[in-house]
């Protein structure tokens, strides 16, 4: 009966998308809300408009059709689902909060990377180093900084300068783009070195 229907069916214009969207502003703790739950935004948009995407399974912020954000749904209650790259702007501002603040309590980073970042967090100022080791991290990405810290680690020097100096040491060299050079302006006769021709020019200038 399906296929005899089948023929006669609307075809469906485009893809169901299958979720729920509400408007909602994001907190001064780069928040949004929904189901008595809180879920991070970058911190560049706090107290900005946005759109809150619920699915089945995920979470999705938005604002003027790019993706700021995205979550796995949590079903439970009164709790806080923060991703810390969300908060990299204000450790630049306030590097302290990397010692207890919420979102970096439990960062799940690359053994090499943590193992670095415990032994700067016991000195002065340490936490001001190790952002900017995430700041490279985030420019470079996690697997580049991880041998980084690697290096330095096995170095037994441990700062942010040496780490930092061993990831332009890892970065690959931009590939030079050769320009062909039009045949109208190419050389009948290429021009060689011949320090013969400076000598000559010496004897000139000594006989006059």
């Amino acid at each position: 009966v399906f296929a005899e229907e089948q023929a006669q069916l609307r075809p469906v214009g485009k893809p169901f998308a299958g979720y729920v969207e509400k408007a909602c502003r994001v907190s001064s703790t780069c928040t949004v809300g929904y189901d008595r739950n809180r879920y991070s935004v970058p911190a560049e948009y706090a107290g900005q408009g946005v759109f809150l995407r619920a699915t089945a399974t995920r979470i999705k912020i938005v604002q003027e059709g790019k993706s700021l954000a995205c979550h796995a749904r949590c079903f439970g209650r009164e709790q806080q689902i923060l991703d810390p790259w969300h908060y990299l702007p204000v450790l630049e501002r306030k590097p302290g909060a990397l010692r207890n603040g919420a979102p970096f309590v439990q960062w799940d980073l690359p053994s090499p990377v943590r193992k670095v970042r415990d032994h700067l967090l016991k000195q002065d100022k340490g936490d001001r180093a190790f952002v900017e080791i995430l700041l490279a991290m985030k420019a470079h990405g996690s697997e580049l900084l991880s041998v980084a810290c690697e290096l330095a680690l096995e170095h037994k020097t441990l700062n942010a300068a040496v780490v930092l100096n061993h990831v332009n040491r890892l970065k690959a060299p931009s590939p030079v783009r050769e320009n062909p050079v039009p045949g109208h302006l190419r050389l009948q006769q290429e021009p060689q070195a011949n320090c013969s021709r400076y000598d000559r020019l010496r004897e000139v200038h000594h006989g006059q």
